[in-house]
């Protein structure tokens, strides 16, 4: 019997599955693809990093992340983890950037407010704003690499003692009466009897919880796409780290567009919307969004990029999904019911997650071995907040991610 076993080894399982492991129990992290797969949310190029949210309780999270991605390099020897500075800019009364402001002001973290001559002037007339538009920088920013940094938490698992198996679908979790603890029983007939449980299957989180408890968990799948645009020749030093100081960026409005300094192709800069429309994890179509949405990103980077980036439309375009709840909240908590405190689900991260993948590792293996997560409150994470309450935590501020019917509009 394990001490726990972990159910979905996305960028989520494996940082849990280190985490546990690293404490000494006996683990086992279950993958229901290939490990490393593109099926699912934790593969790619870049994430971005960055402390600028309108709610006050994710900024210290991020900074605490950042903490432990840097922790988790030193144990493996690589990098994944790659800094500069965030910028974030608006229309300057947009409720969610002014609550940005807000949030950074409270939770002590430095941040500079320019005007539009100001932003022009910073970055070297890379970025042109609006008259009536701001600029909000700050220090904390950066680029991980997904796919790079789930092996990494998959190997420093394994290093600790914990077993990984993938092409392991998981159709069943059940209460095991005889041995006590649970059962796990996959599509190929194996089973694996653990003391607990982690579920951080991502998009398939609601069907999941679903099949195995009849809980309506309200986790939306959606499909994305990201894209990547070419520099003009002789400008590309402009938007790298290395050379030019680029930095990872967001733009407030209708609809939220962000991007990442050149890293993972010379000469390409990544540029899209952040959001999606709903699909169902087992039955993608893997076509480009709607062209709604590249019409904007085409005007958007005329506007802001002055012919320093190509317009004309992406050069290359990668699939992804989100995993959606209402609020834009995360989901981490115990399933409860007959489960009680003996399996943990950790989903809804909803398109902004992966940066906080090592600090919600650690509040999983905390969970499981002492029922408390230290120094983070999980109140805005618990399941119960949507009861009575579809729409879960109420914020003063418009949703930021853009939802799209199909990809036809």
């Amino acid at each position: 019997m394990f001490d726990v076993i972990v159910i979905g080894a996305g960028v989520i399982g494996s940082s849990a599955a280190y985490q546990i492991a690293k404490r000494g129990f006996k683990t086992i992290l279950l993958e229901q693809f290939d490990f490393l797969h593109h099926c699912g949310s934790s593969h790619g190029e870049s994430r971005t990093i960055r402390a600028t949210y309108p709610e006050d309780y994710y900024s210290n999270m991020v900074l605490e992340s950042s903490r432990l991605w840097e922790e988790a390099e030193a144990e493996i020897g690589y990098k994944v983890y790659f800094k500069t500075i965030q910028f974030d800019m608006g229309p300057s009364d947009d409720k969610s950037l002014q609550a940005v402001i807000s949030s950074c002001k409270k939770n002590s973290i430095l941040v500079r407010v320019l005007d539009h001559s100001q932003v022009y002037e910073e970055f070297d007339g890379v970025f042109k704003l609006p008259e009536d538009w701001i600029g909000v920088v700050t220090e904390h920013g950066g680029v991980l690499k997904p796919t790079k940094a789930v092996s990494m938490f998959q190997t420093l698992a394994l290093k600790n003692g914990a077993m990984l198996r993938d092409n392991m679908e998981v159709i069943e979790i059940k209460k095991d009466e005889v041995q006590g603890g649970v059962l796990v029983r996959t599509r190929n007939g194996e089973e694996f009897y653990g003391k607990k449980c982690v579920v951080t299957v991502g998009a398939w989180m609601k069907n999941l919880v679903h099949e195995v408890t009849g809980l309506m968990l309200p986790i939306q799948p959606l499909e994305t796409t990201v894209y990547y645009w070419k520099i003009k020749q002789g400008f590309e030093d402009k938007f790298t780290i290395q050379n030019g100081g680029f930095p990872t960026f967001a733009s407030y409005g209708e609809p939220y567009i962000y991007g990442t300094p050149s890293l993972e192709f010379p000469g390409l800069i990544k540029i899209a919307v952040h959001g999606g429309w709903p699909c169902e994890p087992n039955e993608r179509t893997w076509v480009a969004a709607s062209p709604t949405a590249v019409d904007s990103l085409k005007k958007w980077i005329e506007a802001r990029f002055q012919g320093l980036v190509d317009p004309s439309g992406p050069v290359m375009s990668q699939s992804c999904m989100y995993s959606m709840t209402p609020d834009e909240d995360f989901v981490i908590d115990f399933l409860g019911g007959d489960f009680g405190k003996e399996v943990v689900v950790a989903g809804g991260f909803s398109g902004h997650g992966f940066k906080m993948a090592p600090l919600v590792g650690r509040i999983l293996a905390e969970l499981l071995a002492d029922g408390v997560a230290q120094g983070v409150d999980l109140k805005y994470f618990g399941i119960g907040r949507f009861d009575g309450n579809p729409r879960g935590n109420v914020k003063g501020f418009d949703c930021q991610v853009t939802l799209a019917d199909s990809r036809c509009d």
